[in-house]
C-alpha cells in the first residue's frame, strides 16, 4: 500500500511556551504556498492553558514547508468573544480564487472547555427555549477572505446551525458555473438517511453563502472509517480528476487514519477512486497521545514541483507535515484503487 514519507522533523510546530494563547496545543492547520511571497505560509489553530480553552489562529511562514517561522506573537485571527464565534476559530481551510484568499473555519458559539476531560464545561446555561445550537454548543462553519493573510474579512455563516457541521470547504474554482462545498454534518445520519454514520456531502451555490442541492458523495466504506469519515483538504485540480484527501475514524480504536479520493473533473459526485487502506495513521508518540489519541489529522495540502505536502495535527496536540510524489500517488490510485 501507498505511504506518505512523514517528516524527520516532525512535529514542525509545537505549542509556544512564551504566547499563553498558544502555549498548551498547536495543530489543524491550513497552509498554501503563495506565489508572491515564494513562501509556503500556514494558518495554524492554537490554544493556551485556560479553562474554557478560547482557540485562535497563528501565523507562520517556511521558504521549504518544513522550517516554519512564527510571523507574530499575537494571533492573526481570535474569536469575537461576544459574537457567533465566540467560542474559536478551528480547524482553518485555505483556497485562492482570483487575487483572494478564502478561508473556512469551524466555530462554537462558546468555548469547547477541555473536551479531552470529563468535566463541566465552562459556558453558561443558554436560555429555555432558545436557540438548539446554543443548547448543544453546536458547530457551524464560517467564511472570511483574505489578501495578506494579515486582515480579514468576515462574510458570515456558510452551515446551518442545525447540523454541527465542521470540516468543510469550498473547491478552488467553480464547477459548471457552481461553486462547490464539502461538509461533514454530525447530525444528517441514522433513521431517515442513506448513511448510517456521519459522512461526506457535496453541495453547491451561486455565492459562496447560501448552500442548496446538499448531496451524500461518500459514507464510510472500509474498516478504518467505520465510525465517521469527513473531507480533510481542500480539492486539488488534475488532469486525472480533483484529488482530495479524507479521514476516517475506526470503531475498533477510535483512530484517525487517513487516505484520497478522485472525482470526475465535471462532475464532483462520481468517484472515480478511492483508497482502500489508509495512507496516513498514527505511529510516533507525538501521534498516539495528546488531547486526542491516536489522531492525524490533515487540514492543509500543497503540491510544489510534483511533491505533495500534507499538513495534519496529531494527537490534537502538535502539527506535523508528511510528503509524497504527487504523480506516483495518482498513478496509485488509479492503478490500485478505482471504483
Amino acid at each position: 500500500m501507498f505511504k506518505l514519507t512523514k517528516s524527520k522533523n516532525n512535529p514542525i510546530l509545537s505549542p509556544n511556551p512564551s504566547n499563553k494563547w498558544e502555549n498548551f496545543c498547536v495543530l489543524n492547520p491550513a497552509v498554501i504556498y503563495d506565489e508572491g511571497l515564494k513562501k509556503f505560509v500556514m494558518l495554524y489553530r492554537a490554544a493556551g492553558d485556560d479553562l474554557e480553552h478560547y482557540i485562535y489562529l497563528g501565523l507562520a511562514y517556511s521558504d521549504d514547508g518544513i522550517n516554519f517561522t512564527r510571523m507574530s506573537d499575537e494571533p492573526i485571527m481570535s474569536p469575537i468573544f461576544d459574537g457567533e464565534d465566540g467560542g474559536g476559530i478551528e480547524d482553518p481551510r485555505l483556497v485562492k480564487m482570483g487575487e483572494w484568499y478564502y478561508l473556512t473555519y469551524a466555530s462554537r458559539p462558546y468555548a469547547p472547555g477541555r473536551y479531552w476531560l470529563e468535566e463541566p464545561k465552562p459556558w453558561f446555561n443558554p436560555p429555555v427555549g432558545g436557540p438548539t445550537f446554543l443548547s448543544w454548543n453546536n458547530t457551524v462553519t464560517y467564511l472570511a477572505i483574505t489578501k495578506d493573510f494579515k486582515t480579514y474579512k468576515r462574510l458570515g455563516r456558510i452551515t446551518d446551525t442545525r447540523d454541527d457541521d465542521r470540516d468543510v470547504y469550498i473547491f478552488p474554482e467553480k464547477v459548471n458555473g457552481k461553486f462547490v462545498r464539502i461538509s461533514r454534518p454530525m447530525f444528517a445520519c441514522g433513521d431517515g438517511y442513506e448513511n448510517e454514520n456521519p459522512a461526506i456531502w457535496v453541495s453547491y451555490s451561486n455565492d459562496l453563502m447560501e448552500w442548496r442541492d446538499r448531496k451524500l458523495l461518500m459514507q464510510g466504506k472500509y474498516w478504518w472509517e467505520s465510525k465517521k469519515i469527513g473531507g480533510s483538504c481542500p480539492p486539488i485540480k488534475t488532469d486525472k480528476g480533483w484529488f482530495m484527501i479524507t479521514h476516517g475514524v475506526s470503531k475498533e480504536d477510535d483512530s484517525y487514519r487517513v487516505g484520497a479520493v478522485l472525482m470526475d473533473l465535471d462532475n464532483p459526485e462520481k468517484i472515480i477512486a478511492r483508497s482502500k487502506e489508509p495512507f496516513l495513521e498514527p505511529e510516533f508518540d507525538f501521534e498516539k497521545k495528546g488531547l486526542y489519541n491516536g489522531c492525524v489529522f490533515p487540514t492543509g495540502n500543497v503540491v510544489k514541483d510534483d511533491i505533495l505536502y500534507v499538513y495534519y495535527g496529531a494527537a490534537d496536540k502538535f502539527v506535523c507535515v508528511a510528503s509524497c510524489n504527487f504523480t506516483d500517488l495518482i498513478n496509485d490510485l488509479l492503478k490500485n484503487h478505482r471504483i
